[in-house]
């Protein structure tokens, strides 16, 4: 019999979760069982007073945006034309919280594919901490918050620096909890509850006995735009889907000067919210190109150079009010991209986590989003180049007029570190 017949195999499920909360970086009362081996007090995220390892060079939010649109490539080519909202930063949140237990070759195909090659854990860790600490710092007009949180088999004996480290940079509440118990199951759907406003009702359905630990990350965006929409001005107008026929939508209008790029291949605009800290750019392909076309185009490079092409441009704007919900289970995507070892029971190693003979393995990583866009604001819950060169920008005509009544593509971006927090193609309305 071979030594993968007769492993005993322990799952490490993950849980990505895109949340409507406020998000306390503590603990909660709605579990008593108490705190893993190494945990004994809560430790909110921060960077270390000897931040020597962290030179704030971009690096991570450039492998963080590419990761991202690599793997929104993969959920577009399963997705049929239907609606996709995901947040790449919060799946880079947990799967970076899991890398600290990753060692060997599953380290280095996680680092391939979320793109951490050039960098050290320590530097890794340190500027997802500084990320969390300029929240304190954030626009008063926008809502900006990440809650991260480990929840342990109480009978397995996970290693300090793992735990120390989830909450020193991740500000990750750790709890020990009984996985046979049906009150767990509760606890940590309750814990999802609270931090999303009630938006996502769970995240799980069971446990299974070869579970040992969930992660989960949530972000909670909330932001007024810089300029409402007038709500008189909003009327019931067409939207044609990417599957034929026609849809009503109500639509938002609006006037002004704006951060704007026009192409041959699309119309993009850039709308602020509060002071400008965090903005939503909105690409609507050119009616001779496609959503499906504009996506495929979607890499780290173009993105770069897209947005460096803005100029402000007086126009006026037709922007539909829409609510998404998605749910995704991201195993064959992430393989896919490259981090199949790291789900393969015979091969990944996680040793870095727990002191356990036992194996190791990323059974589940899922995704829940939710985002609604109106009048006031947003409010959200938490590629390969097929060779399609940048097209060169039109000199703005005197004023522009664009109008969403069609597939669009639409990301919501943190101005002071890069940082793509969500990104979504609308199909359908």
């Amino acid at each position: 019999m071979t030594e993968r017949s007769c492993m005993s195999k322990l799952k490490l499920s993950i849980t990505t979760a895109l949340m409507l909360a406020t998000i306390p970086l503590a603990g909660i009362s709605s579990v008593s069982c108490g705190r893993a081996e190494s945990s004994d007090k809560d430790v909110v995220a921060m960077i270390p007073e000897n931040d020597s390892g962290t030179d704030g060079d971009g690096r991570l939010t450039s492998a963080n945006s590419a990761f991202g649109f690599k793997l929104y490539s993969e959920l577009v080519q399963a997705a049929s034309g239907k609606n996709i909202f995901i947040s790449p930063a919060s799946i880079s949140f947990a799967l970076a919280m899991t890398y600290n237990g990753a060692e060997a070759g599953t380290r280095e195909a996680m680092a391939r594919t979320l793109g951490f090659g050039s960098l050290t854990l320590d530097q890794v860790n340190n500027d997802f901490a500084r990320f969390i600490s300029t929240l304190d710092k954030a626009d008063p007009k926008v809502r900006l918050e990440i809650a991260n949180s480990l929840w342990a088999k109480r009978d397995v004996s996970f290693k300090a620096d793992f735990i120390q480290r989830a909450q020193t940079f991740y500000g990750a509440q750790v709890t020990a909890v009984d996985f046979g118990a049906p009150s767990t199951v509760s606890a940590i759907n309750s814990w999802v509850r609270e931090k999303t406003n009630d938006k996502i009702d769970k995240i799980i359905d069971s446990i299974d006995p070869s579970n040992v630990l969930f992660l989960i990350n949530a972000i909670y965006f909330k932001g007024a735009w810089a300029n409402s929409f007038e709500k008189a001005s909003t009327k019931d107008e067409p939207f044609k889907p990417a599957s034929g026929g026609q849809s009503t939508v109500q639509m938002m209008h609006i006037g002004g000067s704006y951060s704007y790029l026009e192409t041959t291949k699309f119309q993009a605009i850039s709308l602020p919210y509060g002071k400008g800290r965090t903005t939503m750019c909105v690409f609507l392909p050119a009616p001779s190109s496609s959503l499906k076309d504009f996506q495929q185009s979607l890499t780290v490079e173009n993105w770069t150079e897209w947005l460096r092409r803005f100029q402000k441009t007086p126009g006026d704007l037709g922007l539909p009010r829409f609510k998404l919900e998605y749910e995704a289970t991201l195993n064959d995507p992430l393989k896919t991209l490259g981090l199949g070892v790291a789900f393969d029971p015979g091969q990944a190693d996680f040793s870095g986590m727990a002191r356990t003979t036992d194996r190791l393995f990323i059974s589940s990583v899922k995704h829940k989003s939710f985002v609604e866009v109106n009048e006031e604001g947003t409010e959200a819950a938490a590629s390969t180049s097929v060779g399609i060169s940048a097209t060169s920008a039109r000199v703005p005509r005197e004023r522009f007029n664009m109008i969403v009544d069609r597939p669009f593509f639409f990301a919501i971006c943190d101005t002071q570190t890069g940082m793509v927090l969500f990104m979504g193609g609308v199909n359908e309305l």
